[in-house]
């Protein structure tokens, strides 16, 4: 009898550890702006790296259309699957929120990721580096090109990205110093982060302002759209190109001179920061609030600090890809 009570309390011990184990495990979601995105296809890599840390269950999804219609259908498929937690890379800043209020208050942690939703559709915001920096760096950069003098366009993603949007508000306040008066920013086109309207908004760029000496394009997507464009058309030397890019979509018009040199950080960090954070909201390590901190598994200590209204975790600076580097990351990501 004795042996048969040892042997029922250690089936009673695994099966509790087991369904501890599930119970921490959780359903962890990834929604981003579209479908046959390269940047978040490698958001996707690194969320699902941090996840599998933890033996949580991902779920990808991307819609076809860079929409905030899609994202919603999306986010209410995800509270009726009872999801943990939410990450999302938003078309829209506010357009969300009732969606995503729904989702916390059925008890889903939600949190941003890339491109934010205002602070009361999330409970903090994962930034992939400080947006003043970013703005202002790509100015810096495409201003040494063409000599600080001529005009320039932005190939932007869609309207409503609202870490476009910041990026160029500190573009165009990075160009109101003296050192920017015989440059003229003529337009911001949207390429809606799809490749052959960025094409096509590049061309219509260069048809329209035949003078036309730089493009800045805070996307992946654009970039290389604009750079596919330039290289077609023999333009090294005479409109130059910069921007945020993937090094592996980017080491040819770095090496033909199109694009001198870019600017990214490392999609795969920033989908494994998102990831972990996720966990920790989950686990409720942190709430979002500003001076809490956790352990980003590989990425070490991070910080929950202000952001406006809100509250954000940094993933670090903006990394200068040029000539000298290409090589070396362009078979990374």
């Amino acid at each position: 009898m004795k042996k048969v009570i040892i042997g029922m309390l250690a089936l009673l011990m695994v099966f509790s550890l087991v369904g501890a184990a599930a119970a921490q495990s959780g359903k962890y979601a990834l929604v981003v702006k579209s479908a046959g995105n390269p940047f978040m296809e490698k958001v996707r890599d690194g969320f699902s790296d941090a996840i599998n840390e933890v033996g949580g269950e991902v779920i990808y999804k991307a819609p076809a259309e860079p929409t905030v219609e899609a994202q919603i259908i999306m986010i209410e498929q995800l509270i009726t699957q009872r999801v943990d937690a939410i990450a999302i890379s938003a078309n829209d800043p506010d357009a969300l929120q009732p969606a995503l209020q729904k989702a916390m208050n059925r008890g889903i942690k939600v949190l941003s990721l890339d491109s934010a939703v205002n602070p009361q559709s999330r409970m903090v915001h994962v930034n992939q580096a400080d947006p003043e920096q970013i703005g202002r760096v790509q100015i810096q950069g495409i201003a040494e090109m063409i000599g600080y003098e001529g005009q320039i366009a932005v190939l932007s993603a869609t309207s409503q990205a609202t870490n476009q949007n910041l990026w160029i508000d500190w573009m165009k306040k990075e160009l109101e110093k003296p050192e920017y008066d015989n440059m003229e920013l003529v337009k911001v086109a949207y390429g809606d982060d799809l490749r052959d309207k960025s094409v096509s908004e590049t061309e219509a760029l260069l048809k329209s302002y035949p003078n036309l000496k730089g493009i800045i394009a805070p996307t992946t997507v654009g970039i290389a759209a604009a750079g596919k464009v330039l290289t077609d058309r023999d333009l090294a030397g005479e409109v130059y190109l910069t921007g945020l890019g993937l090094p592996s979509e980017m080491a040819e018009y770095i090496k033909n001179g199109v694009c001198p040199w870019m600017y990214l950080w490392n999609p795969i960090d920033l989908g494994y920061l998102a990831g972990q954070t996720a966990e920790a909201l989950v686990k409720e390590d942190i709430t979002g609030a500003v001076g809490e901190s956790f352990t980003a598994g590989d990425l070490g200590q991070k910080e929950v600090i202000k952001a406006g209204d809100g509250t954000e975790i940094m993933l670090g600076a903006p990394f200068k890809f040029d000539a000298d580097n290409i090589d070396e990351w362009k078979d990374v990501y």
